[in-house]
């Protein structure tokens, strides 16, 4: 699976919404957690958890022109000696639904002790109708 949109808990979800379909809307999250991962998360985001696992609340500004970004920066401490390569947003910080998930830009080599921030988070929908 490339990273990306949950299929069935976000893509989905969303046009059904969009289409006006009843009864299966699209349930906004009251919060995200982003989890890390030394590979690919997979299609349930469950895949190449990193020992360094435990999910981080994150919130975001506000959309505006199709984007949005996290506020403050996240960070995680290394629990193990691991690369980070991707993570995965979750409604909770324990089980929870999956959102979606996302490649790093440049991978990360963690200790155990290390701090790991996330310094750029964004999501975008594109393309967008001027």
């Amino acid at each position: 699976m490339a990273v990306g949109l949950s299929a069935v808990n976000t893509a989905n979800a969303w046009l059904n919404t969009l289409r006006g379909s009843t009864g299966v809307d699209f349930t906004h999250p009251v919060t995200i957690y982003i989890e890390l991962h030394t590979a690919d998360p997979g299609a349930a985001g469950t895949t190449a958890v990193a020992t360094t696992s435990t999910r981080t609340l994150v919130t975001f500004g506000a959309a505006s022109a199709g984007s949005m970004a996290v506020t403050p920066t996240p960070s995680f401490t290394g629990a193990a000696t691991e690369t980070i390569t991707h993570i995965a947003a979750f409604s909770a910080s324990t089980v929870g639904t999956f959102y979606w998930s996302a490649a790093l830009t440049v991978p990360k080599a963690i200790n155990s002790g290390d701090t790991l921030n996330l310094t750029t988070l964004t999501i975008a929908l594109t393309p967008l109708a001027a």
